[in-house]
């Protein structure tokens, strides 16, 4: 399985914030600039991926700021739903890696997902 980031092209380490509250998916880059801005208190040009999904669960929306502009990506699951990630009654997104949004994109329960650490040698 690939990682995230080489499946979005992502520089290495770049954030991850996934929006924990369905958005509505007739928002397109304004609409979700400023859900970015608003509700996430982030900055869209500050080079991480925003991820959003519909009340279905069944559609994924990413924007991400490149050199000279935003790209807006659009998925639609042919089975099954993305289950969103546990959060704060506070919190309006998760910070995820690379590694978890590939799960995640894989249909992977990030709640259920265990890292093993690696071990250090003796």
């Amino acid at each position: 399985m690939r990682s995230g980031a080489a499946m979005t092209g992502l520089p290495q380490g770049s954030p991850i914030f996934l929006c924990t509250t369905p958005v509505d998916f007739r928002k397109g880059f304004d609409g979700l600039t400023g859900i970015v801005t608003s509700q996430l208190g982030q900055s869209v040009t500050s080079g991480s991926l925003f991820l959003f999904v519909n009340r279905k669960r069944d559609r994924i929306k990413a924007l991400w700021w490149e050199t000279g502009g935003l790209t807006l990506w659009y998925r639609r699951l042919e089975q099954g739903t993305v289950e969103l990630p546990k959060a704060g009654s506070d919190q309006t997104h998760v910070t995820i890696d690379a590694v978890e949004l590939a799960m995640w994109l894989g249909g992977v329960d990030l709640a259920s997902a265990r890292v093993r650490r690696k071990r250090m040698a003796a």
